[in-house]
C-alpha cells in the first residue's frame, strides 16, 4: 500500500471523525470518505464502525492500525536512508529524551554536533523513559537518551555515564548534616517521586525493595524540578541524581546514597537489528565520543 494511504488511515483512526481528519490531511471530506471505502474494499472488510459524523475502529481496524503504523515507520525509514545516501551531509535525527535532560545535556550535545554537521535537522520529543523506549522500538523515533537501561530485549543500549544518586532532603532535616546515608534510614519518610513509567520512579522502587521497605509516596509528578521544589518546601524527601552543576532551589540538601545501586545509568537506545541512517549514526557516534572525553 502507498505511504499516503497508510497516513490517511492512521489519521482517521486517531481523530475518530471524518471532518477533523479531512482538515488535518487538507483534503475534502467526500474525497476522504471515498478513499476510506476503497481501502476497506482492498482489505476485504470494514475497518470502521460509523456513527453519524463519528467513526471508530472495529476489531479488524485495530489489527490493521497496528500493522499500518509499523509499515509506515518502515517506509519512512527507507526514505530517510535513501535521502541520506543522496545527501550525506544532511538528514533528520528523531531524538527522544527525559525531561531533566532538556535543560543542559541535550541542548549542549545538539549545539556541539551541529557545529560540525550544520545541515542535520532534529525532531525532538520529551517523555517518560518507558514511552521513549516504546517509541524507539516501534520506529516512531530513531534514538533515545534515557535512564535507567530499558528492560526490553528489542532495544540496543550504549552506556554513556553513571550519575550518583542522593537522598534529597529539606534544609534542617535530621539527616541533612550526614556525608552519606543508607536508604533504609529513610524508610519512615514521606517520598516525593515521578509518575509510573518514569526512570526515577523505577529506580526508587528498586532501591526501596533492596532496602526492604515500600516507600510512602505523598506526591507524584513528571518533573525532577517540581520534586526538588516540593522537597525544599518540607513536604517530603526524594531520590535524585547529583548533578555537577545543579539547578536546584534554595533550602535543599543532597546526601549521597551509600551502598550498591547508588547510581543511575544514562545511555543511548536504538532498535536492535536496525541499520541507523547516516545522520543518526553520526550523532550516535558523536554522543558516545563526547561522553568518553568527559570521563
Amino acid at each position: 500500500m502507498e505511504s499516503d494511504e497508510l497516513k490517511l488511515f492512521i489519521t482517521v483512526a486517531e481523530h475518530g471523525q471524518i471532518t477533523a481528519a479531512a482538515d488535518a490531511l487538507h483534503i475534502a471530506q467526500p474525497t476522504l470518505s471515498r478513499r476510506l471505502r476503497r481501502l476497506e474494499d482492498a482489505v476485504g472488510t470494514e475497518l470502521f464502525d460509523r456513527h453519524g459524523k463519528r467513526i471508530t475502529l472495529n476489531i479488524n481496524g485495530e489489527i490493521y492500525l497496528e500493522h499500518a503504523r509499523r509499515a509506515k515507520a518502515e517506509l519512512d525509514t527507507a526514505r530517510r536512508r535513501i535521502a541520506d545516501r543522496a545527501n550525506p551531509s544532511q538528514g533528520t535525527v528523531r531524538l527522544g529524551f527525559l525531561h531533566s535532560f532538556g535543560v543542559r545535556m541535550i541542548p549542549g550535545l545538539i549545539r556541539e554536533f551541529r557545529a560540525v554537521e550544520p545541515r542535520v535537522r532534529f525532531e525532538l520529543s520529551q517523555d517518560a523513559a518507558a514511552v521513549i523506549a516504546d517509541n524507539v522500538e516501534s520506529g516512531n523515533i530513531d534514538i533515545g537518551i534515557v535512564s535507567p537501561r530499558p528492560i526490553s530485549g528489542g532495544l540496543a543500549w550504549s552506556l554513556l555515564t553513571n550519575q550518583k544518586l542522593s537522598l534529597t532532603v529539606p534544609l534542617g532535616h535530621a539527616l541533612a548534616t550526614r556525608h552519606t546515608v543508607d536508604l533504609a534510614e529513610a524508610a519512615a519518610e514521606p517520598f516525593i517521586t515521578m509518575h509510573k513509567g518514569y526512570g526515577m520512579r523505577r529506580i526508587l522502587e528498586e532501591l526501596c525493595a533492596a532496602a526492604n521497605f515500600e516507600p510512602h509516596i505523598t506526591f507524584e509528578t513528571s518533573e525532577l524540578f517540581t520534586i526538588s521544589g516540593m522537597v525544599s518546601a518540607g513536604l517530603g524527601v526524594a531520590i535524585m541524581p547529583i548533578e555537577q552543576t545543579p539547578l536546584l532551589p534554595e533550602g535543599l540538601v543532597q546526601i549521597p546514597l551509600a551502598g550498591p545501586g547508588a547510581t543511575r545509568d544514562v545511555g543511548l537506545i536504538w532498535k536492535s537489528g536496525t541499520a541507523l541512517g547516516r545522520p543518526v549514526q553520526a550523532f550516535h557516534q558523536f554522543v558516545i565520543e563526547q561522553f568518553a572525553t568527559r570521563r
